[in-house]
C-alpha cells in the first residue's frame, strides 16, 4: 500500500474509533448555532414544530433541476490517485453495503412542507464523511485548520452542499419502551460504534416512486427490525407487499401511529436527519415484530426502556429523536406511567 493510502486508513480508522468525541469536537465549532431539543444536533428554530406533526400532514415537494451545490465532491485529503472520498472508500476501507443508489436533496424546509430535489448516495458521502474525516485528521496532526469545513459554512445551509436527508425513527411500544440500535463501524458507512434509534435510512426512491416518507419507512422496517433483503427485485410494487399492507392496514386502524417531530444537522458530518416517531400498540407490534432480530446489516439490536435516558455514546440525530419523544410524551405515549423517568 502507498504511504498516501496508508495515512488516509489510519486516519479513517481514528475517525471510525472516535465519532462519539469527534462529534462533541464539532459540535464546539458552531457555538451560536440552535440546538435540537439540548442535544448536539443543529437546527434553525423553525426546523423543529412546537408539537408533533401526524405524518400524513407532511407536504413533500419537487424540484427536477435544482441549483448545483456550492461544493461538490471536493479533493481535500485524499490520497493520489482517488477522485472524490467515495472512491478512496470503496477501495481502502469498504463497508459491508456501499452503494451509490438514488437519493433525495433536500432544498429547502419551513416544516411541514420539505423542497426535494434529485441526487446520488455518494453526494452526501464524498462532503460529510470527508469533512469529518478532515477533524480525525487534524487532531492527529495536532492542528487547527479545517480548510473544507471553512469551505462550506454553516452546516444548515442547504446550497453549500447535496445534503441528503436520513429518516431517523424513534419506535415507541405504547406500553414504554423503544427499539435501541447500536451501529457496528465495521458495517457501516456512517456513525459507526454510535447507538442510535430504529429504523433509520437514507430517503431514498425505489424505482420510480415519488418522495414518499411512509414507504421509505415501511422498507427500513422490514430491512433493520426483520432482517429482510434491501433487494427488491424487479417488477416489486410496494403497494401489493404483504408487510406493507400489513403495516398500512394497522396505521389505517390507528395501532401504528407516524409523526414528525422535526429536522436537524449532525456537526460532525452534516448528516440531515428528518426526525419521526412511531407509536405501535403492544399487540400490534408483536403481530408485526414479533420476529424482532438481535443482529442486522447494520449492527445490534434491543428493546430498551423509554424512560427519558439516552445511551452514550448515541448518534446525534437518534439522542434528538429520543429527546423530542420524550418532551411530547404525554401525547405519543399517554398510559406511559408517570413515575417513569426523569423529570421534564
Amino acid at each position: 500500500m502507498r504511504g498516501g493510502e496508508a495515512r488516509w486508513r489510519a486516519e479513517r480508522g481514528v475517525l471510525d474509533g472516535g465519532r462519539g468525541g469527534l462529534g462533541e469536537a464539532a459540535g464546539e465549532l458552531y457555538p451560536g448555532i440552535a440546538r435540537v431539543a439540548g442535544t448536539s444536533l443543529l437546527c434553525h428554530e423553525g426546523w423543529v414544530p412546537e408539537a408533533p406533526v401526524p405524518l400524513e400532514s407532511v407536504r413533500l415537494e419537487w424540484e427536477p433541476r435544482p441549483v448545483p451545490p456550492a461544493v461538490a465532491d471536493p479533493a481535500d485529503g485524499l490520497p493520489s490517485g482517488y477522485r472524490t472520498y467515495a472512491e478512496a472508500m470503496a477501495a481502502l476501507a469498504p463497508p459491508r453495503v456501499f452503494e451509490d443508489r438514488p437519493s433525495y436533496r433536500l432544498l429547502a424546509a419551513a416544516p411541514p412542507v420539505l423542497r426535494l430535489g434529485p441526487a446520488r448516495y455518494f453526494d452526501g458521502v464524498n462532503v460529510g464523511e470527508a469533512v469529518a474525516h478532515e477533524l480525525a485528521a487534524a487532531g492527529m496532526d495536532g492542528a487547527h485548520a479545517l480548510p473544507l469545513r471553512d469551505r462550506i459554512g454553516d452546516p444548515r445551509d442547504l446550497t453549500r452542499r447535496a445534503a441528503l436527508p436520513a429518516i431517523t425513527t424513534v419506535t415507541l411500544v405504547a406500553s414504554g419502551s423503544y427499539v435501541l440500535h447500536r451501529r457496528d463501524p465495521a458495517k457501516v458507512a456512517h456513525a459507526g460504534g454510535l447507538y442510535q434509534v430504529m429504523p433509520v435510512g437514507v430517503f431514498q426512491p425505489l424505482g420510480d416512486e415519488p418522495p414518499d416518507m411512509w414507504a421509505c419507512m415501511v422498507r427500513e422496517y422490514a430491512e433493520e427490525l426483520l432482517g429482510t433483503s434491501e433487494d427488491y427485485g424487479d417488477g416489486f410494487v410496494q403497494s401489493e407487499w404483504p408487510f406493507h399492507r400489513e403495516m398500512t392496514a394497522a396505521r389505517e386502524r390507528g395501532r401504528v401511529r407516524p409523526y414528525f417531530l422535526g429536522l436537524g444537522v449532525d456537526p460532525l458530518t452534516f448528516a440531515l436527519d428528518l426526525l419521526t416517531a412511531v407509536v405501535i400498540d403492544d399487540d400490534a407490534f408483536g403481530e408485526l415484530f414479533g420476529g424482532l432480530v438481535s443482529v442486522n446489516d447494520e449492527g445490534e439490536v434491543s428493546l430498551a426502556p423509554f424512560d427519558g435516558t439516552v445511551p452514550h455514546p448515541a448518534q446525534p440525530a437518534g439522542a434528538a429523536a429520543l429527546a423530542l419523544a420524550w418532551r411530547h410524551r404525554r401525547m405519543l405515549v399517554p398510559g406511559l406511567s408517570p413515575r417513569r423517568g426523569p423529570r421534564g
